[in-house]
């Protein structure tokens, strides 16, 4: 019985990193508040090493359409206000000469469904990887059986797979309720 815990805790591991990686996808997702995760994919250089922003300077919301981002020295001023212009992010910094502020505008309801169904395509990749890992240990299943494992020990340890699975196939399902919430909230 052993044997059939280490199939089923290996899946659920590998369902737990498909969640993870789905957590931190949604939360870069930009949905019209400031949230600092935006800026985690942006590096600047930083005594020549490619660091995040939030490694060289202070990144806080004062309010939720505003991103204020006050380097440690000044002399990262302009490289971090560069690389904020060179990323993806899509926002303009304005710069006083002491704190780098970004003002998150309004989404338009078109970039609001478009941002749903980026979040929507997430969801469903997570899914698959999800899916995968029941499938993978199914089969590892059916082979411990060809090796000796009794096949009532194996469909239970199947019926244990797809509960798991059922757990995290619902907690993508929420995840993506509540993200879509978030987005098309006004």
């Amino acid at each position: 019985m052993a044997d059939v815990k280490e199939y089923v805790k290996k899946a659920e591991e590998q369902m737990e990193e498909a969640i993870l990686y789905l957590d931190e996808e949604l939360a870069r997702t930009r949905a019209g508040k400031a949230n600092p995760k935006i800026l985690d994919s942006i590096r600047v250089d930083y005594y020549g090493t490619p660091t995040p922003i939030s490694g060289a300077a202070s990144v806080t919301t004062p309010d939720s359409r505003t991103i204020a981002i006050q380097p440690w020295e000044k002399n990262m001023l302009k490289v971090i206000e560069t690389a904020i212009i060179n990323s993806e992010v899509g926002i303009m910094p304005i710069n006083n000469g002491e704190v780098i502020r970004l003002q998150i505008p309004p989404l338009t309801e078109d970039r609001r469904r478009e941002l749903a169904k980026k979040c929507k395509a997430d969801c469903e990749n997570s899914k698959v990887v999800v899916r995968n890992a029941r499938r993978d240990a199914i089969d590892a299943l059916k082979k411990a059986v060809k090796q000796g494992m009794a096949e009532d020990v194996e469909k239970d340890g199947e019926a244990e797979v797809q509960k798991v699975h059922d757990r995290f196939i619902k907690k993508i399902d929420e995840l993506y309720a509540a993200k879509e919430k978030e987005i098309m909230t006004v």
